[in-house]
């Protein structure tokens, strides 16, 4: 039985300990900003707690939640709308994550300058980012010819859903011709599973000469990707596709979470020598579990892997220091492909662990919020 009072405990915990009090340059969710000490700016990380504080507004009304999301926003916008610690000359699918929160504001505030932000985003990258031979982005300008699982979440639903309030079909269409293309290309037909990512041009080490795939199934990339098709099931429920995939890549996951209900950063390799359970793409499944149920896509059984998961991670994995404060363990703190980043098990059991980062956090309020729903 999942302990609602203990999950409720540890998000207000984080909201009042850890997200309230973060001032919004220096974040104390954003990992990578202090071990690599990055200076701030614009980034899917920031974009991801922003996300969840704001679906748990709509679901509690509690208006320090959407001050604090509208001031931390804002304080990344100029007065015309632009964003200008953002390079659209990156091609970052990354920096169009924090795109689906200008949307929301608008919707909630109606206020023009977070449109406009919006259409920047469209116009000043998206019209110009840089396409494979079959018609997906580029996941990044240093990542040419590539497709990330990972740039799912990253891009997708805020096309889906600017798409829909602009009346774009033709952005619409995009979207699902690019998710397609990703079942055509990256899924595994024996295991349901999805490649982390693909090199149309095979030219980089860690791509298969023939398949052009990377090697192995990276959880959190999965988790991003159930997110994704969990969010576009909701934006567009008249297209099939997204239920369809999601439903298949949620069984797929769900027959190799343990018995307590975790999946590893290698779900394919329970066995295997230091690897663990990672919380951030188990989050990742929960949210998108419980979301599925709740939206009727799925059967209940499906939705008990969720609060399973979810329920472990809050008993196991989040504990509180001696100042009372919540500490959510091991999260992955990056993985991707390229140069010393070879795609093998090695490489993805090499990366650092850490703590509180919003990778893990984030997912966590938002499973959580889905679990009240």
């Amino acid at each position: 039985m999942i302990d609602q009072k203990q999950l409720g405990q540890a998000a207000k915990s984080y909201i009042d300990e850890l997200i309230l009090p973060s001032d919004p340059f220096f974040p104390l969710w954003n990992r990578e900003n202090f071990i690599f000490r990055k200076k701030p700016k614009w980034n899917y990380i920031d974009g991801c707690m922003m996300t969840a504080l704001l679906m748990l507004y709509e679901r509690y009304g509690d208006e320090r939640l959407f001050t604090y999301a509208e001031n931390f926003i804002s304080a990344y916008l100029d007065s015309s709308g632009n964003i200008p610690t953002l390079n659209f000359e990156d091609h970052n699918l990354d920096n169009i994550n924090g795109g689906k929160n200008l949307l929301r504001l608008y919707r909630l505030t109606n206020k023009d300058i977070y449109m406009t932000a919006a259409e920047k985003l469209v116009k000043g990258q998206l019209a110009q980012q840089p396409r494979l031979k079959c018609g997906n982005f580029w996941h990044k300008k240093i990542y040419p010819n590539q497709i990330w699982i990972d740039g799912t979440y990253m891009v997708l639903p805020f096309m889906a859903e600017y798409g829909k309030i602009t009346n774009n079909s033709d952005m619409i269409d995009d979207v699902c011709m690019q998710i397609e293309n990703i079942r055509s290309i990256m899924r595994d037909s024996d295991t349901g599973l999805y490649y982390h990512g693909y090199d149309e041009s095979r030219y980089n080490e860690w791509a298969d000469p023939e398949t052009g795939l990377s090697k192995e199934f990276w959880l959190r990339a999965m988790g991003w990707m159930c997110a994704a098709l969990a969010d576009l099931s909701e934006i567009l429920p008249e297209k099939i596709i997204f239920r369809d995939m999601l439903f298949d890549l949620l069984r797929s996951l769900s027959v190799l979470t343990l018995p307590d209900g975790m999946l590893m950063q290698l779900p394919q390799y329970p066995e295997l020598k230091d690897n663990y359970p990672e919380t951030s793409g188990t989050l990742l499944f929960a949210y998108s579990a419980l979301k599925a149920e709740n939206l009727g896509l799925v059967d209940g059984t499906i939705g008990d892997y969720g609060k399973k998961a979810l329920g472990t991670v809050a008993e196991k994995y989040i504990s509180f220091d001696l100042d009372g404060k919540p500490v959510l363990r091991n999260i992955c703190l990056m993985a991707g492909l390229g140069i010393g980043r070879n795609g093998s098990i090695e490489y993805y059991l090499s990366e650092k662990k850490t703590e509180n980062d919003a990778k893990g956090i984030a997912p966590f309020l938002m499973a959580y919020n889905e679990l009240i729903r």
